[in-house]
């Protein structure tokens, strides 16, 4: 059971990962690679703790 939960976590933080980079275009970030990788890769600390990352987030996971 324990497996099962680590795997969706992997899978949803993937996820998020990937449509937070696919998304990037349409925040109101800067758009170096260097903001991107870091913005895909701690999303959920990020999303979290700052409710301006939260707002650009739902941005990018609308398209």
């Amino acid at each position: 059971m324990g497996t099962l939960i680590v795997i969706g976590l992997i899978g949803v933080y993937g996820g998020g990962v990937w449509k937070f980079w696919n998304g990037f275009g349409r925040t109101n970030f800067n758009p170096t690679l260097t903001n991107r990788i870091g913005l895909s890769l701690l999303w959920p600390a990020l999303f979290i703790t700052n409710q301006s990352y939260r707002r650009n987030f739902r941005k990018a996971l609308k398209g």
